[in-house]
């Protein structure tokens, strides 16, 4: 026996089955942006710019050739030289991998975290379309456009960690875009600091609200067992339905809550049930997004 082999082996049926929802997304998500496609028009542009925006810090992800070799001999850091459509015209994506996100209510519905990843690629398609660069916060390389840049970021969406770091010490250019889809389930105040983040790039977008048809409604009934998606925690009810009305109403406040939120922060709030065709979500995103890009 060859324990190198074995490991190598395992790795290998790991990765295949941790890639294996991703054709069946790419595919779904290709569906919709050609759905949404023909009723928006999108924006082509001839190359990226030449005027000169700012210089900033170069990044590991930014490469030896972004790097502007005569800004940066005079001090003893590394610069790279961003131009004003580089800049401005970037839409970071980033799709929440938190342990809520796994949660589906029935067979028949996708979880949270796929079909954040569905919307999100959906768009990352109709921006890429449309000359747009993207990239993923907190996990690409350099922002890419065409069909280059539509791959990798749709195997990030679909594969990656999607850790909360990446929101709460954001890493991209200042006067980007960003689209965060997540359920937002964490407290407004939690939210609000992590937004805060943003503030000194001057970086603003969507977030997208992913929520499941029966964390809205609440249909249980009788004696209920209910579980923290970390295993950590339950909650036991003997009765579920007599919990209906104050829950539906702690719900409509956090909702309300966020929407509030985005308002203070010049965030554009957009909420989707899993239950329902992501096609006008993603509609709507657009929509957002051609005010900012």
């Amino acid at each position: 026996m060859n324990p190198r082999a074995d490991r190598a082996d395992t790795l290998r049926r790991a990765g295949e089955a941790a890639a294996a929802a991703f054709p069946p997304l790419m595919a779904e998500a290709e569906r919709i942006a050609a759905t949404v496609a023909q009723g928006v028009h999108g924006r082509r542009r001839a190359g990226i710019g030449e005027t000169f925006w700012e210089y900033r810090h170069h990044r590991p992800e930014d490469g030896a050739a972004a790097i502007d070799w005569r800004m940066s001999a005079r001090t003893q850091h590394l610069f790279v030289r961003e131009n004003e459509w580089e800049a401005a015209n970037t839409v970071w994506l980033w799709r929440d991998g938190s342990a809520s996100m796994q949660f589906s209510s029935s067979r028949n519905l996708p979880t949270k975290q796929d079909r954040a990843a569905v919307c999100l690629i959906a768009i990352a398609a109709l921006l890429t379309r449309g000359g747009e660069r993207v990239a993923v916060l907190g996990e690409s390389l350099a922002p890419r456009a065409g069909q280059i840049g539509l791959e990798r970021v749709s195997r990030r969406l679909a594969l990656g960690e999607g850790g909360m770091l990446s929101v709460e010490s954001p890493r991209m250019a200042r006067h980007g875009v960003a689209v965060l889809a997540s359920d937002f389930l964490d407290p407004p105040e939690t939210w609000a600091a992590r937004l805060a983040r943003f503030a000194p790039l001057e970086a603003k977008g969507v977030l997208l609200r992913v929520v499941d048809p029966m964390e809205e409604d609440f249909p249980y009934t009788g004696r209920t067992r209910f579980e923290a998606p970390d295993g950590t925690d339950a909650l036991l009810f003997g009765r579920a339905q007599e919990a209906r009305k104050a829950y539906r109403k702690r719900w409509a406040a956090h909702g309300a809550a966020l929407a509030a939120l985005a308002r203070r922060t010049g965030w554009t709030l957009l909420t989707h049930r899993t239950d329902r065709s992501p096609a006008q979500t993603v509609l709507a995103m657009h929509q957002a997004l051609s005010g900012r890009v």
